[in-house]
C-alpha cells in the first residue's frame, strides 16, 4: 500500500502548487510574520530567518516523504510570488482520510486564493489519489477560515469543547494563549459538484527537486492559521482578512 504522496506540482488558472524551495525563504518569514498569522497558529513568534529556512529546505519536505503528507507552496501564475501554503497532514493511509490546514499571506487575502488552492488540492486528493476524505478543523472566533470551508462545499460536523489553544493580544503588546472550541469540517468527494465551478484546477506534473532538501523531523510550531496545530505545530487553516 503506498503510504507518501508523490512529488507534485498542481496548477490552478491562477496559482501554482509546488512543494518549497530555498528561494522561498524571505518571503515565508514575512509572511509567517503577520499579526494575524500570529493569532491563528502556533508558529514561532517572531518567525525567523532560521525557521523558514528549516521548514523551506527540510521540515516541508519531510511530511511527505515521512508519510504524514504533502506541504504545497501557494504562488501566482504570473508574478510567482508566495501567497499561501496548503498542508495536508494526519495523514491516515489505510481509511485514505487526511486533515488539511491553510495559510494565506497578508499581501495576498481578499483574491479567493485560499478557497481555490485548497479545493484543487481536494480534486487532485481526491481524484488522482483515491482518498475518500478530507478534514479541516477551524477555531470557533475564526470566521474567515469557516468561509472558507463553506465556499469549497465542506459539512459541519460539530464542535470539539475546549480541544485548542489560540494566541490573543495583551495590552502591553505581546501574546498569550487561550483555549478554544474546535469545528469539524468535512469534504467527501461526492461532495464536489462538477457542475458548479469545481474544475479549477487544471492537473499535476512530476516535480524535481534540487540540492540539499533534507528529509529529516518535523518543524516544531510550524501551523497554518485556521484551527491552530498540533502538538508538533502543523497547521489547521484560515484565510484571515
Amino acid at each position: 500500500m503506498t503510504t507518501t504522496f508523490p512529488d507534485v506540482t498542481i496548477s490552478t488558472e491562477r496559482l501554482v502548487l509546488r512543494p518549497f524551495e530555498e528561494e522561498d525563504v524571505t518571503a515565508l518569514a514575512e509572511m509567517m510574520n503577520d499579526e494575524n498569522i500570529t493569532a491563528w497558529t502556533s508558529a514561532p513568534y517572531p518567525y525567523t530567518q532560521a525557521d523558514a529556512h528549516a521548514w523551506a529546505t527540510r521540515d516541508s519536505h519531510a511530511e511527505r516523504t515521512e508519510g504524514r503528507g504533502i506541504v504545497l507552496a501557494v504562488t501566482e501564475f504570473l508574478t510567482h510570488r508566495l501567497v499561501g501554503i496548503v498542508h495536508l497532514r494526519n495523514t491516515n493511509w489505510r481509511t485514505r482520510a487526511t486533515e488539511v490546514g491553510y495559510v494565506t499571506a497578508p499581501w495576498a487575502r481578499g483574491e479567493g486564493y485560499a478557497s481555490e488552492s485548497v479545493l484543487a488540492v481536494a480534486q487532485w486528493l481526491f481524484r488522482e489519489q483515491g482518498f475518500e476524505r478530507l478534514e479541516l478543523r477551524t477555531a470557533a472566533d475564526n470566521t474567515a477560515s469557516q468561509q472558507v470551508a463553506q465556499k469549497i462545499g465542506c459539512i459541519s460536523e460539530g464542535v470539539l469543547r475546549n480541544a485548542w489553544t489560540v494566541r490573543t493580544q495583551t495590552a502591553g503588546g505581546g501574546w498569550t494563549d487561550i483555549r478554544t472550541d474546535l469545528i469539524v469540517w468535512s469534504l467527501l468527494p461526492e461532495d464536489l459538484d462538477e457542475g458548479d465551478g469545481f474544475d479549477g484546477y487544471d492537473g499535476y506534473e512530476s516535480y524535481d527537486t534540487h540540492g540539499g532538501h533534507d528529509t529529516h523531523g518535523a518543524h516544531p510550531g510550524h501551523a497554518l492559521p485556521g484551527q491552530r496545530s498540533d502538538a508538533n505545530g502543523h497547521p489547521v487553516g484560515a484565510d484571515r482578512k
